[in-house]
């Protein structure tokens, strides 16, 4: 998870990672994301192009880890985990997807970035599904199907049905959709032999 890793990685590279992450937030507050160069996130964040270039490959992979990391500290914020057992978490996950995909939907991230969105979000989920699918479920509870399938499956499930929600000109709370699809995506979450985790 990205907060494993922030304990491993040396404090000013995360600082200049954050610098860059917050000029590109800044940026996209003023324009669209195809008219945000290089030079101005650089800019932005007081630091060189070859700075920007020792962190992130392109403005889309800085997107991306953009994305992911304000998604995790929501997961942090609201103390979501999950044990691989616990529909109460499930739902947590799936509200704060819905959440998070709500107040996107005031930013300049058109369609165009779409794809980068949904893959660092997607990540964030299936991480976070798998880490207690692989520590709480009996490894031979999940044999014939790979734990990572499981998680797969369930993140992009999740993430499809939220963005369906958000798209909804007439939609519901995002406490009532949650429980609609928690209750959908547990199925996925089952111990192959057919029986759910015991919660």
């Amino acid at each position: 998870m990205i907060q494993r890793t922030r304990e491993t990685v040396d404090p000013r590279i995360l600082r200049t990672r954050q610098l860059l992450q917050q000029a590109l937030g800044k940026l996209l507050q003023q324009k669209e994301f195809d008219e945000i160069s290089i030079q101005d996130i650089a800019e932005t964040a007081t630091v060189n192009r070859a700075t920007f270039y020792d962190h992130y490959a392109d403005k889309f992979e800085l997107l991306r880890c953009m994305v992911g990391c304000r998604f995790h500290e929501l997961l942090t914020e609201r103390q979501v985990q999950f044990a691989g057992n616990c529909t109460a978490e499930l739902r947590a996950i799936v509200l704060a997807v819905c959440d998070y995909l709500t107040r996107m939907q005031g930013t300049n991230c058109k369609r165009q970035l779409e794809p980068h969105m949904e893959s660092a979000i997607i990540a964030a989920v299936r991480e976070l599904l798998l880490s207690g699918l692989k520590q709480h479920l009996p490894q031979s509870a999940i044999a014939p199907i790979a734990p990572e399938m499981i998680a797969a499956s369930a993140s992009w499930a999740i993430y499809g049905a939220a963005k369906e929600w958000v798209q909804m000109p007439d939609r519901c709370s995002s406490e009532e959709i949650a429980d609609t699809v928690t209750l959908l995506v547990s199925s996925v979450l089952r111990i192959p032999n057919g029986h759910a985790p015991a919660e």
